[in-house]
């Protein structure tokens, strides 16, 4: 009905009617005489409901009843007198039914878009969510900090400099082949410094341009790459919305059509917003969570050994992998430490957890078992003064900030060789048993004591010697090698001694393929191998 959304009635202090417009008298079918000086809330359904502002339903002239939504506003009178305006919005049920589709298009967003925390996935699943529910072709490109878990950008201004880089993470079209697009997916992408891209960066406002026009656009005249795309792809209709989270710019996303011959219009520049206020929280979360990886994986490859060296009686090699990044980096370690007699330690230890925390505990652990093998101390004894060192630092930081210790549960296996008696003396704190493979190429799991993991104070640490020929491989791990969800511990220790019985160029191929052959789906948890392989035995002093 025309003039609906013009419908209204003024009212007194007292709740009655002093004014009635035509609209509406056209919507309720009451004419002004009918209901001027009658209470307002007398035509409300139920009859004088409280609330006044939001959805109602009142009584028609026929007898039936409508839903509207009121608006109560107060209106400035010159005499001081107190009066209410009621606008009266019959289109209640076209607004819901137009908002509807709006509304589940969102709603399902919010279960396709930010499964991961990868903020090149989350930008793939943006773009192809869109594509083609709201636009025949879509970017994501995003700051490349953000993508390298580095700070995000503060907004762009005249200052600046220079644009920074911009990677392309996201990319979907309704052709297969994608034409529309200069640049693949993970390419640095060109944004030109006067054009609209610039502005949304700058200002972080959205930009419209309903009828895109490569003869009167002025930025695409000094960007003839893009206006020759634009012009062979028939891209008629453009909107460009910043991504955004908490004050700071993570890139720009591109919405255009080429097929669908409808202009976008402002419900659709609304729609994309929304769209992209959605994926920014995933990107801003996925970008912390990157940030924090990125960071705790520097450090724990900082603190890990860049180079081992066995001396003349040991050859070693070592093999590190870092869980995925869902799971985050974890705190294994390894290590190699000369000794007095041409003696070789060998160490292997995993820290509790995930995250820059662990790496951190991880380092100080390894610097601390370094200082005590300083001593020449047998395994045992190492481990046990390692255990009460951390367990009286814990506490220490537990009775001085009231937190739980961080240095609770590591675990490790400490092994000494040495050549002249070809003896391997070891100790475990809650650690698996190392793997030993004989010249021939047989394999077996030597049965030693477990002991506690480090940090507890219990001292509980058993030594335990082998004998083994010249030519033995001798194997530590974490059990993020050998322990999966589809695999129980015993499973993967033999599996992996299968593996490392087979003949390798050199060790480092051996190692490489074992930890390869056993990542059959992305780590849940770090992975670590340290392999050591006798040579002929040295006497004292050598």
């Amino acid at each position: 009905m025309e003039g609906q959304g013009t419908a209204a009635a003024v009212i007194d202090a007292d709740g009655t009617v002093v004014g009635w417009t035509q609209d509406a008298h056209r919507l309720l079918g009451y004419a002004a005489e009918e209901v001027l000086g009658r209470s307002f809330a007398g035509l409300r359904v139920p009859a004088g409901a409280a609330d006044w502002s939001g959805t109602a339903h009142l009584r028609h002239r026929g007898g039936h009843r409508l839903e509207v939504h009121l608006r109560i506003s107060r209106l400035s009178v010159r005499d001081g007198t107190t009066r209410w305006l009621a606008s009266i919005d019959a289109d209640l049920a076209a607004r819901r039914q137009a908002e509807s589709p709006r509304l589940a298009l969102l709603s399902e967003a919010g279960t396709r878009i930010g499964t991961t925390l990868d903020v090149m996935h989350t930008g793939q699943e943006l773009a192809d969510y869109a594509v083609p529910r709201l636009a025949d072709y879509v970017t994501v490109d995003l700051a490349e900090s953000v993508s390298l878990g580095e700070e995000p950008l503060a907004r762009l201004g005249t200052d600046a400099g220079r644009i920074p880089v911009f990677r392309r993470a996201g990319v979907a079209s309704i052709h297969e082949s994608i034409p529309e697009s200069l640049w693949e997916r993970g390419q640095p992408v060109f944004v030109p410094p006067s054009s609209p891209f610039t502005h949304v960066l700058t200002s972080g406002e959205s930009y419209l341009e309903p009828m895109m026009d490569t003869a009167l656009s002025s930025w695409l005249r000094d960007d003839p790459q893009r206006a020759e795309v634009i012009c062979e792809t028939n891209m008629h209709t453009v909107m460009m919305v910043p991504i955004q989270a908490r004050g700071t710019v993570l890139g720009i996303a591109v919405f255009a059509r080429t097929d669908n011959p409808a202009p976008f219009e402002e419900d659709d520049l609304v729609l994309a917003q929304e769209l992209v206020d959605r994926a920014a929280l995933s990107l801003d979360n996925a970008h912390r969570y990157t940030r924090e990886h990125t960071a705790a994986l520097a450090l724990q490859r900082d603190l890990l050994p860049s180079r081992l060296y066995g001396g003349p009686a040991l050859e070693v090699s070592a093999c590190y992998r870092p869980a995925d990044m869902h799971h985050g980096v974890g705190g294994d370690w390894y290590d190699v430490i000369r000794l007095p007699d041409a003696r070789v330690a060998l160490v292997v230890g995993d820290v509790v957890g995930h995250g820059i925390q662990a790496a951190a505990t991880m380092g100080t652990l390894r610097t601390a078992l370094r200082t005590l093998a300083e001593l020449d101390l047998p395994p045992a004894e190492l481990l046990t003064r390692l255990d009460h060192a951390v367990a009286r630092m814990a506490q220490e930081e537990t009775d001085s900030l009231a937190i739980k210790p961080h240095l609770l549960g590591a675990t490790c296996l400490y092994a000494v060789y040495d050549p002249a008696g070809r003896l391997l003396d070891m100790a475990a704190a809650g650690h698996p048993p190392p793997i030993i493979v004989s010249p021939a190429g047989e394999a077996h799991v030597p049965r030693i004591p477990s002991g506690v993991p480090i940090g507890l104070g219990l001292a509980l640490f058993e030594p335990a010697r082998l004998e083994i020929p010249d030519g033995t491989l001798i194997a530590l791990y974490t059990d993020g090698l050998v322990e999966s969800p589809t695999q129980d511990i015993d499973s993967g220790i033999h599996r992996l001694a299968a593996a490392l019985s087979h003949p390798a160029t050199t060790l480092h191929e051996l190692c490489s393929a074992a930890v390869d052959s056993h990542r059959t789906a992305p780590p849940t948890d770090d992975v670590t191998l340290l392999l050591a392989r006798t040579r002929t035995s040295h006497g004292p002093g050598t």
